[in-house]
């Protein structure tokens, strides 16, 4: 699958992003501007070592995304109705996500059929989710639906400690 990100402001996040599409096996779309460089020691952070096992792509404009991916794209918003566990999802689709500060505004909503626009239940007067976990929990969902194609088994994994580099050199902050 597709992950798009629309305008992201805050570098952890987008780590955290990279790891987990790195750990999936999704490729990560970057949608400028950014609110970060893409040499941010706070980005590198939050993705580990995992920058090089992630498909990452940063594009100039939303058109450009749309170009490049021909899939069904599903975009979130806390203003929408559709749950996002009533699709069902498929290994090609594009799921697209806001800014941390505004989310997905009002012209690029309007892109999507409201079939098309879905959303995560929250508890009563909360605003929303931290956009990495946002992302995560759909991701996690939408992989479970296609029955985690890809995935390590248990004796395929690396072990070690999230401040250690896979070969189990510390981490440089």
């Amino acid at each position: 699958m597709h992950i798009v990100l629309v305008n992201p402001q805050i570098a952890p996040n987008t780590g955290n992003l990279i790891r987990l599409c790195a750990n999936t096996g999704n490729d990560l779309h970057l949608v400028e501007p950014l609110g970060f460089r893409m040499d941010d020691s706070l980005l590198k952070r939050g993705g580990l070592d995992y920058h090089e096992r992630t498909r990452m792509t940063v594009h100039p404009d939303l058109a450009s995304v749309r170009a490049a991916l021909p899939g069904r794209w599903f975009a979130f918003s806390t203003h929408s109705t559709r749950r996002y566990t009533d699709v069902s999802y498929q290994p090609d689709d594009v799921l697209v996500f806001g800014c941390e500060g505004s989310g997905l505004d009002e012209d690029i909503s309007a892109q999507f059929d409201p079939a098309h626009s879905l959303t995560i239940p929250l508890r009563p007067n909360n605003r929303s989710l931290n956009l990495a976990n946002a992302v995560s929990v759909v991701v996690f969902e939408a992989w479970r639906q296609i029955d985690f194609d890809g995935a390590a088994e248990k004796d395929e994994r690396v072990e070690g400690l999230t401040g250690e580099l896979l070969d189990g050199t510390p981490f440089d902050r």
